[in-house]
């Protein structure tokens, strides 16, 4: 039998948990010891520890306060795992707890976090997805299932004091240019809300005091949001402090390429069986600074798409020279004004986007001055055609149901 070494219980809060934090600080001690070749099972919560729940009111996406996240299990410390060699992660499976089959995807409001069409949809709304095997289904986005593609949105190895220390300075710099904008540019360390698992004393203060925030992708890992670190995936990561510090949450049922509304895949806790290996001095005989990874071979099987494109003019029709997130962003509303037509609202289109395993392709980024990126969106996850006719766009649903999306209370 595989051991389980870090669990959680839904019913605590992940503050009642020592076995998990919130920040990312190289003095967080390890909370269980693997060697090399060892498997093993860890539970996480999901990334708001609990905070979102299983009803038709989108008040808690709304009041989050998004500096307790993500809720991460770990550090795991991987015996003889030294700063330079590369961790080896082999996702061998991931799940859903069976007393817990549902998930939530959510818009944050502007004013708190926002999202990647947060000018179009400033208002918090969520949608509780159904999970059932490998398939999922929401009452909030009627005429629409799919299999899901389970990953951790978050995994990762603790950093470096230094490498932890240009991070804060190049962020703070960038905050520096605005430091008023709504949403931020950055988030900066917040040390009322750290967790730092069994970090104590004086060197919990000092920690929490300059601990980053869990939000980005670094040069570690961390919260990179990729759909295909799924069962079947490898990863290689950078290891910059004794014993790698393997750390993961956020876990997703499925997502949409860009994991565009924020809170923006399904979320859901879970649980994780990995496996680990150590390359020693692996960083400088690969030139790696950043993971690389092998996908999972397990995908959902949808093999027709329709294809949306977006060019670097943003939506006032001013032009940009290679801008390819003004592209892709033209690229999803394009996309959601599509699905509009058979009868979605935008919030409900855009949710689709957010969960449902879409790809995001940039296309081309050297014909001066638009970059074109594609989203596209498998048609088979509709129980009814959205491919263009003659006849024009028919309804999602017989009756022409019409279910929003939980609102902002």
């Amino acid at each position: 039998m595989t051991d389980t070494i870090i669990k959680v219980d839904l019913s605590q809060t992940p503050y009642e948990n020592d076995m998990i934090h919130n920040r990312w600080h190289p003095d967080i001690p390890m909370v269980a010891t693997v060697k090399p070749g060892a498997d093993f099972i860890v539970e996480c919560y999901d990334w708001t520890g609990g905070f979102i729940k299983n009803n038709d009111s989108a008040a808690d996406v709304r009041d989050i306060d998004l500096s307790i996240v993500h809720f991460l299990s770990g550090p795991i410390g991987v015996a003889g795992a030294e700063p330079g060699d590369l961790l080896v992660v082999d996702i061998l499976d991931i799940g859903v707890f069976p007393h817990n089959s549902w998930g939530f995807n959510g818009f944050f409001s502007k004013k708190n976090g926002g999202g990647f069409l947060t000018e179009h949809f400033p208002e918090a709304q969520k949608s509780i997805w159904d999970i059932k095997g490998m398939f999922t289904r929401s009452r909030h986005v009627p005429g629409v299932g799919f299999a899901g593609l389970v990953h951790p949105g978050l995994i990762g190895c603790l950093p470096s004091a230094s490498l932890l220390e240009t991070w804060n300075a190049r962020e703070a710099t960038l905050i520096a240019t605005n430091p008023s904008r709504v949403p931020p540019l950055a988030n900066p360390p917040f040390a009322a809300t750290a967790h730092l698992g069994r970090l104590k004393g004086d060197a919990r203060a000092a920690a929490a005091a300059t601990g980053a925030r869990t939000v980005p992708p670094r040069e570690h890992g961390g919260n990179c949001d990729i759909k295909d670190l799924s069962r079947g995936a490898k990863v290689f990561f950078p290891v910059y402090v004794n014993g790698a510090g393997l750390s993961m949450g956020d876990l997703h049922f499925s997502q949409g390429d860009g994991e565009i509304t924020f809170c923006g895949a399904i979320e859901m806790p879970g649980w994780i069986h990995l496996k680990v290996e150590v390359i020693k001095d692996g960083m400088a005989k690969y030139g790696i600074k950043t993971p690389i990874f092998k996908p999972s071979p397990i995908k959902p099987q949808y093999d027709d798409y329709l294809i949306f494109e977006g060019i670097s003019v943003d939506e006032a029709g001013e032009q940009h020279y290679l801008d390819v997130n003004v592209a892709y962003r033209q690229a999803c509303l394009n996309a959601i004004s599509y699905l509009q037509k058979f009868g979605y609202s935008a919030a409900q289109a855009y949710a689709i986007l957010g969960t449902a395993p879409v790809q995001g392709h940039i296309s081309g980024v050297v014909d001066i001055p638009n970059s074109c990126a594609t989203l596209w969106l498998p048609t088979g996850i509709f129980d009814f055609d959205i491919n263009p006719g003659a006849a024009g766009p028919q309804k999602m649903i017989a009756g022409d149901v019409d279910v929003p999306l939980a609102p902002d209370l």
